[in-house]
């Protein structure tokens, strides 16, 4: 969890270098020699890799996990580089926090030599509640179930409230809020054999969401669903 102190660790010098961290050059591979003793401090997916791929990033000043993603020209998802994850998940660099892609997709294949970018989303304490059992949901596909959010203005990206598409998904762990091209950002619940999920908005800063296991339907109101910021890391290029 990114807490006061790293926060203020990393933004104490963090507007004086704003085109570091929204303008950040295209990123290099790191050397094949073992990391530094700075850089064993926290894990980082796949250090070994001759293809890693630095990536660095100032995060915005809010308490919560950080979901960040990989994604092609075409601004397709094509890695789940980090899931709600805390701060120590990375190193913490001079005026950065600071991790290593290894070029690789989700399904562990190498992905073509080419220009990816890296965003996410640090979320904030969401506050989900069991509403019990419930009747069928009201949305029935939930491929096309989606809401549409206005977060949080980043500062230090300048810019107004973003609004993102969210939509709800569900793997043999159980259901998680997510942006409508799949990155996870929040768990809903742990439950297995799930078979489907849907979701609907609930006033401007909630939303309800439905999830089947065959046998019985609950419903869940997620709160306090504006308290998530966006960031961008910048372009990739991976050789």
């Amino acid at each position: 969890m990114i807490t006061k102190r790293d926060t203020a660790i990393l933004i104490a010098s963090a507007f004086a270098s704003i085109a570091f961290a929204q303008e950040s050059p295209l990123a290099t591979p790191s050397p094949t020699t073992s990391p530094t003793p700075q850089e064993s401090l926290s894990p980082s997916p796949n250090l070994s890799s001759a293809r890693s791929v630095r990536i660095s990033f100032v995060p915005p000043p809010l308490e919560g996990t950080i979901s960040l993603g990989i994604y092609d020209n075409n601004s397709k998802l094509v890695r789940v580089l980090h899931q709600e994850a805390a701060s120590n998940e990375f190193t913490i660099g001079a005026d950065a926090l600071v991790t290593q892609w290894d070029g690789k997709n989700d399904d562990g294949e190498d992905l073509p030599a080419g220009k990816y970018h890296a965003r996410g989303y640090l979320i904030g304490h969401l506050k989900v509640q069991d509403l019990g059992q419930a009747a069928a949901p009201p949305v029935e596909d939930d491929a096309t179930a989606e809401v549409k959010v206005k977060l949080m203005p980043n500062p230090l990206a300048n810019d107004e409230r973003p609004i993102v598409d969210l939509g709800v998904g569900f793997d043999e762990e159980g259901s998680f809020l997510k942006t409508i091209d799949g990155l996870p950002l929040c768990t809903i619940r742990e439950t297995p054999n799930l078979i489907r999920a849907s979701i609907k908005k609930n006033g401007e800063k909630s939303v309800d969401v439905w999830q089947d296991d065959g046998a019985v339907v609950v419903r869940f109101r997620i709160s306090n669903i504006d308290k998530m910021m966006a960031f961008d890391c910048g372009d990739l290029e991976l050789k």
